[in-house]
């Protein structure tokens, strides 16, 4: 298994690339003197955001207060070059309770057995030792959780405003809305 971890990371953030409507999300890991660069989508950005401050809500409430997230908060730009190591298919949040925090894992776009795979994954005696697999871990204090999250969740919200009637984004050019002009009311 090729492993990126980072424990913990000198910087962990979403960010991406693009005018809006044709934005490419990224999330990106730095520490000991290497960077990774994985892509995903947008929905899988707010996904993670939104669960990583619910278990921070459940588990580590005091722990991720609002002052010590706003001082880790990081609204610096991508480093670059942005180099895709990989495209993420499936994540994992985890919440360490002796050490007190929280792990997120991605996984390469591929790395999931699906059903025609299922014999392949009978035979092998640990899917964790299978080398075709692929995985971003990264480890973070629940104040370096709730930043990330946060900064995550402003990434999202700086797209394209959705339309009060469809709530479909709305282009720059222009929007015909199926609500305003007639059609499926």
């Amino acid at each position: 298994m090729a492993l990126f971890e980072y424990d913990p990371p000198e910087r962990f953030v979403a960010g991406t690339v693009g005018p809006a409507g044709q934005r490419q999300f990224f999330l990106q890991a730095t520490g000991g003197g290497r960077t990774t660069t994985v892509s995903l989508e947008k929905l899988q950005v707010n996904a993670l955001a939104d669960r990583i401050n619910d278990m921070l809500d459940e588990f580590a409430a005091g722990e991720a207060s609002e002052q010590a997230a706003e001082a880790l908060l990081d609204n610096a730009p991508l480093d670059t070059p942005i180099e895709e190591e990989f495209r993420v298919g499936t994540m994992r949040l985890d919440w360490e309770p002796a050490s007190r925090r929280l792990i997120v894992e991605c996984h390469a776009a591929g790395d999931a057995f699906d059903e025609a795979d299922e014999a392949l994954a009978e035979t092998l005696a640990d899917p964790a030792l299978d080398p075709s697999q692929i995985v971003l871990r990264v480890a973070m204090s629940p104040a370096g959780a709730r930043a990330f999250a946060r900064r995550s969740v402003k990434v999202v919200a700086a797209g394209r405003p959705p339309c009060p009637f469809c709530a479909a984004p709305l282009d720059p050019a222009g929007h015909v809305c199926p609500r305003a002009n007639g059609y499926k009311r």
